[in-house]
């Protein structure tokens, strides 16, 4: 009896290659693998190289929907359909040929939604959703896990609804994505602006939280205040004590300690001393998010960079899936890490005295992981020393997170004094440590504030203290500006200010965007040019204002729409609600925002002004040649006066692989020359610095 044909379709080389790998017999051939082993003795791995499959442009359907015009609009297939990327097409045409020729079909792309969106999508174009599909389900591309996922796949058809959701979405985006995108960009370039003006579901609400931040920081007016502190001398040492209340002025604290006849060297009495011991629990795991922050706030990494960084020691096989939103493991994994413990401490460099190996519910509960648990160290220990300084900061940082758990827990004692003078009263708290407990593993965000013990003097109630006053000055602060880190948990927490019901959604949908799109999503508001960064600080460019204040009262801003639609989402992965069902309410969405969209630009007293902030950001000064005005282009900067009087002046925005700073260029254009400018790099891979200047019109280097 011949035995079936089975092709295993993973997302990308490097994923097919760590599959092959674990099979006992493996041979590479061009875009597959041959392998051979327990149950799989005629089979093939291939692969993708991530989306192999996309969604039609508009012109693929219509031609006349190719140009940008209102009276196109909306632009609503009747069918929607998928055709091979462009540069794709090689690799496609090699995995069509194994899944024709497949009697049973093995979907090992990512274990997530989007995972099975790539491998569904490539089956159903490839015309083979009809054959019988099992479906690989792994958190770790350890040789061992992965030859256990093979021996239990899982049946495909569990799969699919998630598929359909994946699906759904993506459809759903590529609406509002083409037509709200137009619609905008065409409004806005009848009122005088220039370029596109992309919009996206869960791109636009960003912006806009990160528009509103910095407008509440703009906005804000600092008021003095002043605090009334009281400080007592005991026969056992001095301590400070607050009053409750701040006021707005020297005059109103100076009433105030009148009225209350308190005065100078005045004697007190302490009314009561409390002493509490606390207990404070090791930080729960990471999450892709939570990660993300954490990474951005000790070592100011970018969302994005730290995404590839744990992508790639995923690969490599040291730490579980990347992409998960859980803070939870299960019973199996904790099993594992207790069996590793002493060579995870010995990597680390540190030592628990009495680890705690039984699993606590704040961090091992199965019933709290879905698709993936958190993000943690497999059983494979990498060698540190061939790890890259990112990987290794990132590595350790899950490795410490994840020994945190088994210390115990941080113990203190917090004492609090309440001091009388006359019948005022004042509160004094301190801390005393007892045991560190995880904090010898892991720092957190509290350490960098406690740095040393808030030691009282030992005091009793009724006590007598002499009392001296001081007034201490204070200002109101703004909120802070979003960073990477805050933003990725800004995003995850979104929906605070809605009612019950929507904040439950996003509860339950993590926020807006998912843990794999997060990062996608700010470059991308990067890319677009409506975001900046300032140091750490996100700040919105004169491009991102103008199009808040235009959709600030449009659906598309608020994150409530955003619920509504993961409300619906979940119900279609739960076989609950169905595609037509919620693209149809995609598409009365597009049609009510066209309709109502000129009631956005009514009125709007501002567009002057931003058309005018805008030129002078894309201006970067006199066109040497003509005496025109050098603008930004887009890829690159080039002479106003290019059609009027033929100049083609030009100047790029990156030179020998090295994006040029503005103010070096502008330095060009009034001063012939910049300063030094550090990073290029020669055709050879060497890095060099030299100074750029203009001669005859032409960009050339000056060395010292």
């Amino acid at each position: 009896m011949m035995s079936k044909n089975i092709v295993i379709l993973a997302e990308k080389p490097s994923q097919a290659e760590a599959y092959a790998k674990s099979f006992e017999k493996n041979k590479r051939e061009n875009g597959y693998y041959q392998v051979s082993g327990k149950g799989f003795d005629n089979t093939i791995i291939t692969y993708g190289f991530g989306h192999l499959v996309e969604l039609y442009d508009p012109e693929d359907y219509n031609n006349d929907w190719k140009n940008w015009q209102l009276d196109s609009l909306p632009i609503i297939p009747t069918n929607y359909q998928f055709k091979v990327s462009s540069d794709k097409q090689k690799q496609y045409k090699i995995v069509k040929s194994k899944l024709d020729k497949a009697d049973e079909i093995v979907i090992a792309t990512d274990s997530d939604r989007e995972g099975e969106a790539i491998a569904r999508l490539i089956i159903r174009l490839s015309g083979n959703d009809h054959k019988p599909q099992k479906r690989l389900w792994i958190n770790s591309l350890e040789e061992s896990e992965i030859q256990k996922g093979f021996q239990n796949l899982k049946d495909g058809q569990a799969f699919y609804s998630s598929f359909v959701e994946a699906e759904s979405r993506q459809i759903a985006d590529w609406l509002v994505g083409i037509n709200l995108t137009r619609l905008y960009s065409i409004y806005m370039q009848n009122a005088g602006m220039q370029g596109v003006f992309s919009i996206g579901r869960v791109q636009t609400p960003t912006l806009y939280m990160i528009y509103q931040r910095n407008q509440e920081i703009e906005q804000f007016v600092k008021k003095p205040f002043y605090e009334l502190i009281a400080n007592f001398e005991h026969e056992n040492g001095q301590y400070q004590g607050k009053y409750k209340k701040r006021f707005d002025s020297l005059e109103e604290i100076e009433a105030f300690q009148t009225a209350n006849q308190l005065s100078q060297g005045m004697v007190g009495t302490i009314k009561d001393v409390n002493k509490e011991q606390k207990n404070t629990y090791a930080p729960k795991l990471f999450s892709l998010s939570d990660l993300q922050s954490e990474a951005n706030r000790k070592f100011n990494m970018g969302a994005n960079d730290t995404l590839k960084i744990v992508q790639s020691l995923y690969e490599k096989k040291y730490t579980s899936y990347p992409r998960s939103d859980s803070n939870y493991i299960g019973t199996p994994e904790f099993e594992y890490l207790v069996a590793n413990l002493d060579n995870y401490l010995t990597l680390a460099g540190k030592t628990i005295q009495d680890p705690n190996t039984t699993a606590q519910k704040r961090y091992v509960d199965s019933s709290k992981v879905q698709e993936h648990y958190a993000i943690i160290p497999t059983k494979t220990i990498p060698n540190l020393d061939n790890l890259n300084e990112k990987e290794k900061n990132i590595y350790m940082l899950v490795l410490l997170r994840t020994l945190a758990i088994f210390e115990q827990p941080y113990q203190y004692e917090e004492t609090t004094i309440i001091t009388e003078a006359q019948t005022t009263e004042f509160k004094t708290t301190g801390k005393i440590e007892i045991e560190k407990g995880w904090k010898q593993i892991y720092k957190d965000d509290e350490d960098k504030n406690n740095t040393s013990e808030d030691t009282l003097p030992n005091v009793s109630a009724n006590d007598m203290v002499i009392v001296r006053f001081e007034n201490k000055k204070g200002e109101t602060k703004p909120p802070k500006y979003y960073t990477e880190g805050t933003l990725l948990t800004a995003m995850k927490n979104a929906g605070n200010k809605l009612d019950k019901e929507n904040k439950e959604i996003l509860k339950e949908s993590e926020g807006i965007g998912t843990e794999a799109t997060r990062a996608s999503i700010i470059e991308n508001l990067k890319h677009k040019q409506y975001i900046s960064n300032k140091g750490k600080n996100i700040i919105v460019t004169e491009k991102g204002n103008a199009l808040c204040e235009i959709i600030g009262n449009d659906p598309i801003a608020n994150a409530e729409m955003t619920a509504q639609w993961e409300k619906y989402l979940k119900k279609i992965q739960e076989n609950t609600g169905t595609q037509d069902k919620f693209l149809t309410s995609i598409q009365k969405f597009i049609k009510y925002t066209i309709e109502n969209i000129p009631k956005s630009f009514e009125n709007n007293q501002k567009i002057e002004e931003h058309i005018h902030n805008l030129e002078a950001d894309n201006l970067l000064g006199t066109c040497p040649k003509c005496g025109g005005n050098v603008t930004d282009k887009g890829k690159f900067y080039g002479c106003s006066n290019y059609k009027t009087k033929d100049c083609k002046f030009s100047l790029p925005k990156t030179w020998s692989k090295k994006k040029l700073p503005k103010t070096a260029l502008k330095d060009l254009l009034t001063k012939g020359e910049t300063a030094e400018i550090k990073g290029f790099v020669s055709k050879n891979g060497n890095k060099f610095n030299a100074k750029l200047r203009l001669e005859n019109g032409q960009l050339k280097f000056k060395f010292a």
